[in-house]
């Protein structure tokens, strides 16, 4: 099962930065081949058909962990896409074309399909599939391939990130190239401990540091890049038998969280009439607040 709150896992800058195709660009890393959707349905499946989780239970809780916070990583990458989206056209009667400052906006499905915000897409509109998901039922391969996966969409961020400059954009990818971190390392010490070849040996893949970029530097010196969580109250508690000792880059001690790391609210939406969006009048939601309060018995 899953317990969702109603929070992100980082604040998001609240600025006023239309930028269509820079929310293009993040789309890749969301629904393209080495996006959110693709790590999160992977390791999500695997944890779905693990064979023998009780003799191989750390590699089990490690999986099940990581595919939690793989849940929150798609809900944050979507809300850098409605940020740098948002303010992208604003309302006017419809014979004056208020849609028209994005007929040129490199994925206009957005627009078209949408209320300005995330799809299931990748940075050319195409849309996301489950051949991405790789699970062969052998611990080994699944966890190398989890490897290989975690690093190809390391890749992605850092070129998305050199792709705009977008506040919103920064800040979202600066946050996943540290924990895209986390779960390279942690795929890798398990590899370690399933086979005796020291993977760790290999990251970072590319061979840039995180710390080259100021905003995923800042999380760095927090020490967000040492931390593994185990997303549950009570259960997945044998992945400190993997992540365990120090990072291979920077020789900080790791450590494991009991539970989920503190987020922050998630950021409103405001309606955008020119999309039809949500398509309530002042008077019908007046109308709506009328039956809301005599469906609960309250009275003014």
């Amino acid at each position: 099962m899953f317990k969702r709150m109603d929070e992100i896992m980082i604040e998001i800058p609240e600025v006023e930065k239309p930028d269509p195709n820079a929310a293009a660009a993040v789309q890749e890393l969301l629904g393209g081949k080495f996006g959110e959707m693709s790590t999160l349905n992977n390791y999500l499946y695997q944890s779905f058909n693990f064979r023998s989780k009780d003799k191989l239970k750390p590699f089990y809780d490690l999986v099940m962990s990581i595919t939690a916070e793989e849940l929150g990583h798609v809900e944050l990458v979507s809300h850098a896409v409605n940020k740098c989206l948002r303010g992208s056209t604003a309302y006017k009667e419809p014979d004056k074309n208020p849609l028209e400052a994005v007929k040129d906006a490199r994925l206009s499905y957005h627009f078209l399909a949408g209320a300005q915000g995330a799809m299931p897409f990748d940075s050319m509109g195409n849309p996301w599939n489950g051949t991405y998901v790789f699970n062969s039922g052998n611990l080994v391969e699944d966890l190398l391939h989890n490897f290989f996966l975690e690093c190809g969409a390391r890749t992605h961020k850092m070129k998305v990130y050199e792709m705009t400059d977008h506040p919103a954009a920064r800040a979202v990818v600066g946050f996943l190239l540290v924990r895209g971190g986390v779960h390279v390392v942690a795929y890798a010490k398990a590899l370690e401990i399933a086979t005796g070849v020291n993977v760790t040996k290999l990251v970072p893949i590319p061979s840039l540091s995180n710390k080259k970029f100021s905003e995923a530097a800042k999380y760095e010196e927090k020490g967000v890049h040492t931390k593994l969580y185990t997303w549950s109250d009570k259960d997945f508690t044998d992945i400190g038998q993997i992540w365990k000792g120090t990072h291979p880059e920077d020789g900080s001690p790791l450590e494991v969280i009991p539970g989920a790391p503190k987020g922050v609210p998630i950021p409103p939406s405001p309606e955008v009439p020119e999309e039809f969006a949500p398509g309530i009048s002042e008077e019908e939601f007046k109308e709506i607040a009328k039956r809301l309060k005599m469906a609960g018995n309250i009275k003014d």
